[in-house]
């Protein structure tokens, strides 16, 4: 399928499965912009370029999580260097370990049973 053709999700997903955070340009507004869109959310724009994140990023905010059966997870705001913000958690340390401010870098977890890749974040540095 050629891009023309190919929805933003599908553009997206294909990124993850070669372990890279893809998001979208919008020039007109000189913004980033996340989740795949078909026209940007501020202009109206449909011309939307593809870039490439670096993958680093602060936390901006957290939470734990406590299911019943199994163990803590977090929920965290990722603030991107790029300029956008995407829902994750960070995983690598202690669910209550992860601390607003704490910079981040990506690690994509392969699909399991035909689902998507899943963009998660691990400490660039241990916390002491």
């Amino acid at each position: 399928m050629d891009q023309a053709q190919e929805s933003p999700l599908a553009h997206y997903v294909l990124h993850l499965e070669k372990g890279e955070l893809a998001y979208q340009f919008d020039a007109a507004a000189g913004l980033p912009v996340f989740h795949p869109r078909l026209i940007a959310p501020k202009t109206g724009n449909a011309d939307l370029e593809w870039r490439v994140s670096a993958g680093l990023g602060t936390v901006h905010a957290t939470t734990v999580n406590h299911p019943r059966d199994g163990a803590p997870y977090n929920v965290a705001l990722i603030d991107l260097d790029e300029g956008f913000r995407m829902m994750s958690r960070v995983e690598g340390i202690a669910a209550e370990a992860v601390r607003v401010g704490m910079r981040v870098k990506l690690r994509v977890l392969p699909g399991e049973g035909g689902a998507a890749p899943l963009p998660i974040f691990e400490p660039l540095e241990m916390p002491r």
